[in-house]
């Protein structure tokens, strides 16, 4: 018997099923008008992000290592002078931004229901758990999905974990995604093919350039456009 090239999938989920990015940056605007007598939006925006950068580390990814950095940046920014008043709005919109409801994006849900039993689909994410618990929970997409991995780094080691774990190994695995530096770079080098969906908005400190010259490298418009892809790569 012939064995299936591809038995596995894995989908980012943040900018990849639903949108995240947007509100981020929605935020980010909002936060640069509070300090605005303190600094021009490009500057307060460049310490914002060398912040979150710094504090990676420390808090991992999502909503609340974000108000933490804003309240840093605030910090800095204003001297030590921030008023109680900035530290309280910018835990308010942090607060709205974990309650904001899911958006799935296009195509996701029937491109799930057309892979769910003919394929393990695995969701991979990083984050923080609760959030993106809540978000999975909301999206409704949670049935489609055999497995879910929140972990907090996405790298060539931790693809290789996971689909040796849960299925038949990273190189009968395909990860799809909306970031080549998580998604798609460390999928390819534990062995994977990579899907890259690009978004109309990706955090910089996820872009790096596309390995255009690796075998199992592939690149779509939408989501729409995966089912193509496996049948060229699988045959059927």
């Amino acid at each position: 018997m012939t064995m299936r090239p591809i038995t596995a999938i894995g989908f980012d989920a943040d900018d990849t099923l639903w949108q995240n990015e947007q509100f981020f940056r929605t935020t980010e605007s909002h936060f640069t008008g509070l300090l605005k007598e303190f600094a021009e939006h490009d500057v307060v925006s460049d310490k914002l992000l060398a912040a979150e950068k710094r504090n990676l580390d420390f808090y991992g990814y999502g909503i609340k290592g974000f108000m933490l950095s804003m309240i840093e940046t605030a910090i800095e920014v204003t001297d030590g002078k921030v008023e109680a008043r900035v530290i309280g709005e910018i835990l308010d919109v942090g607060r709205e931004m974990l309650r904001h409801p899911v958006e799935t994006l296009p195509h996701v849900r029937e491109v799930l229901e057309a892979l769910s039993g003919h394929y393990m689909l695995v969701l991979i994410t990083k984050g923080d758990l609760f959030d993106q618990e809540r978000k999975l929970a909301q999206s409704g997409l949670g049935d489609f999905f055999d497995a879910v991995e929140i972990v907090s780094e996405k790298t060539a080691t931790t693809y290789r974990r996971v689909f040796s774990r849960l299925a038949d190994g990273p190189e009968r695995a395909m990860m799809i995604g909306n970031s080549l530096k998580s998604d798609i770079v460390p999928a390819i080098a534990a062995g994977a093919y990579g899907v890259f969906v690009p978004h109309e908005l990706t955090w910089v400190l996820e872009q790096v350039e596309p390995p255009t010259d690796a075998p199992r490298f592939r690149q779509i418009t939408h989501l729409g456009e995966l089912p193509k892809i496996l049948e060229e790569i699988t045959g059927a």
